[in-house]
């Protein structure tokens, strides 16, 4: 065995919570002691460089140029082997102009179009007819992937209690779904902000064909502009929006949204959330999320609390994002050569490569979903109970 290929031996085996079969250019080598649980063909060795500096971008690029072929179910594999995450290796240093981006309003429009302006015809594929890129909620396990989405809609909207004609803002409001339901449903008078062109034309035709322009509006703004947007909300909801923000703005993001809403009214908070602070998955953020953190709860709940807004429920809907995240991925499968034929193979298998890992990172308590309710001030109005 060469000397490179004997240097990635060595790293990998610290990777032995599971027993693995690794295939390094046609010699085989067991992980751990035991049956092996899944097989990886190394087709072409990783340097040592690249582990180093990001075991992330280096077996995900891997993966990406087809350096790497699994044997086997790529969730799985991964639902075991990133329960190892804590060993692999990142170079602050190194991955600096990956981890670190400039929030400024200018670069962060541009992060966002790169991920949800890569075409409203490609979304159409793998997301259900609701076009909701978020986490669904399964009311039972027979739920399609459409029930869960509109489940999650009308989830949201009993936990905001809502009365007709009330001011509902959406910040970050995706295609528009839930605004959609929130005026159809109870008469509510909405505005949606995005900073995605693509969200943004389609959000507009969806409410010219559901007749409610006199219901809805939708805003090409980012969420720093609603100080001097001029109106205020009874109703605030955000669902997978704050991801985008970056830590150091949070507190900007709370009270950009204190600005907007009126004494009492409630603002609900729907986002994926780590257990402690953390800079990111440097592979996730070089390819799928630029300049995209993971809050805290708990950072959350602080800077939250520091702007008078009253925390009333926390839920974490955790199982539910991996249960949403699989349906995806069966789907995506299902459209595999429509997206190669849009784009190319190395984009199909990061695709792939990216809703398995998160499938498997929210399984493994990784990362959470959690949906926050809050009260901005007192509000003595409430039911008293869960009432949703």
């Amino acid at each position: 065995m060469g000397l490179v290929k004997k240097e990635f031996l060595n790293y990998m085996k610290k990777f032995d919570d599971c027993p693995f079969e690794m295939e390094i250019e046609g010699e085989r080598n067991l992980i751990g002691t035991g049956d092996p649980a899944f097989s990886v063909i190394f087709h072409k060795t990783p340097s040592m460089a690249d582990l180093t500096a990001s075991t992330s971008v280096a077996l995900g690029e891997a993966y990406m140029d087809g350096s790497i072929e699994i044997k086997g179910d790529l969730y799985e594999t991964l639902l075991l082997f990133l329960r190892q995450l804590e060993r692999f290796s990142m170079d602050h240093k190194k991955m600096r102009k990956i981890l670190d981006t400039s929030k400024s309003k200018k670069n962060q429009k541009k992060e966002v179009s790169s991920h949800y302006d890569l075409g409203n015809d490609f979304y159409r594929l793998w997301l259900d007819s609701t076009m909701s890129y978020s986490c669904g909620y399964f009311h039972n396990s027979e739920d399609t992937l459409y029930q869960a989405q509109q489940n999650k809609v009308d989830y949201i909207l009993k936990k905001l209690c809502l009365k007709k004609d009330m001011n509902l803002l959406d910040i970050g409001c995706g295609w528009g779904f839930l605004l959609i339901e929130a005026a159809k449903k109870y008469g509510i008078r909405g505005t949606g902000i995005t900073l995605s062109s693509e969200q943004y034309s389609e959000f507009q035709e969806r409410i010219r064909k559901e007749n409610l322009e006199d219901r809805l509006e939708v805003r090409l703004m980012d969420y720093r502009d609603l100080p001097d947007y001029g109106r205020a909300f009874d109703r605030v909801v955000s669902v997978g929006m704050i991801e985008h923000v970056g830590r150091g703005n949070y507190e900007e993001f709370i009270q950009c949204v204190k600005s907007i809403m009126k004494p009492g009214g409630l603002f609900l908070l729907h986002y994926i959330s780590a257990l402690k602070e953390y800079p990111g998955d440097a592979w996730i953020k070089k390819y799928i999320f630029p300049g995209g953190v993971i809050p805290s709860l708990r950072e959350i709940l602080h800077i939250a609390g520091e702007e008078q807004f009253y925390t009333i429920d926390v839920e974490s809907l955790r199982r539910h994002y991996n249960k949403t995240l699989l349906c995806w991925y069966r789907n995506f499968l299902d459209h595999r050569k429509e997206t190669t034929a849009m784009f190319d193979e190395r984009f199909a298998r990061m695709w792939e490569l990216y809703l398995c890992a998160c499938a498997a990172a929210f399984m493994n308590g990784i990362v959470d979903l959690h949906q926050i309710l809050f009260t901005n001030g007192i509000n003595n109005e409430l039911p008293m109970t869960r009432w949703y």
